[in-house]
């Protein structure tokens, strides 16, 4: 399986997700339009697409933003295997037809996430109580049309996890990270009480690695499944087909110089 991946800075990488896929034997074309390459025009030569997080927003008028959302448009249309995380997610939200604003509040180190009552053939298999790490001070407002709720947090952020058609996935929290990446992050991006939220994050390290590990494993085992593709209907075709162009000016506020990763 060949997979696309968007690295939209340095230091924000595929990190244990990435490492999961390789050891399954996927191929992972990772691409640093940050840093000047070129993303592919469609997505015909590969079978799959992560897009990952970044300092950026999604309403933002970035240089690469135009082809991105052209690609995760044609993820959505074609329901290919996609995994949009963080500032992915927000991407997608907003390349069909969601809405992205600052948040309230940055939400920052552990979180634990809560299911919608929704079947879903990837999110069923997480335990209860499961844990991860987030660190964004945007938030998507509005899902688009088609989208599945999956996943909030009970003190806010409503959308931390949602699903287009049967195999795209996007999540507000971050997967593929660990220690080492958000103490790295905390350099560039202070926060708040930094020690505490990163020895909290360090002490859960082998339930992340076994929590998001497996979740990797489970989206590979799905993304490698073409009966999957025919399990949920498609989004409806105007969401996809007549989704934004461009991106949408802020509708709270600016991105901030520190902006925490997405």
């Amino acid at each position: 399986m060949r997979i696309l991946i968007i690295q939209h800075e340095d230091g924000t990488g595929p990190g244990l997700v990435g490492d999961r896929l390789a050891a399954l034997g996927a191929e992972l074309d990772l691409r640093h339009p940050w840093n000047g390459e070129d993303l592919p025009a469609d997505l015909s030569g590969h079978d799959a697409l992560i897009v990952l997080g970044g300092a950026q927003a999604a309403y933002e008028p970035i240089g690469w933003w135009p082809p991105v959302f052209e690609l995760l448009r044609e993820a959505v249309r074609r329901d290919l295997p996609t995994l949009a995380i963080c500032l992915g997610a927000q991407l997608l939200a907003v390349a069909c037809g969601g809405e992205v604003r600052r948040a309230a509040r940055s939400e920052v180190g552990l979180c634990t996430p809560v299911r919608y009552p929704t079947p879903d053939d990837l999110f069923d298999t997480l335990p209860v109580g499961a844990r991860t790490v987030q660190w964004h001070g945007d938030e998507i407002s509005v899902l688009p049309d088609g989208a599945v709720p999956l996943m909030h947090c009970a003190d806010g952020f409503p959308h931390q996890a949602y699903r287009m058609g049967s195999r795209v996935w996007a999540v507000q929290f971050h997967p593929e990270v660990l220690a080492a990446e958000t103490r790295l992050w905390s350099v560039s991006d202070p926060i708040i009480d930094a020690e505490a939220v990163l020895d909290d994050i360090a002490a859960a390290e082998n339930e992340l690695r076994r929590v998001w590990g497996a979740f990797s494993e489970r989206w590979y085992a799905l993304a490698a499944d073409p009966a999957i593709a025919s399990a949920a209907p498609a989004p409806p075709a105007a969401s996809a087909a007549t989704a934004l162009s461009a991106a949408p000016t802020a509708t709270a506020g600016s991105a901030a110089t520190a902006e925490p990763v997405s």
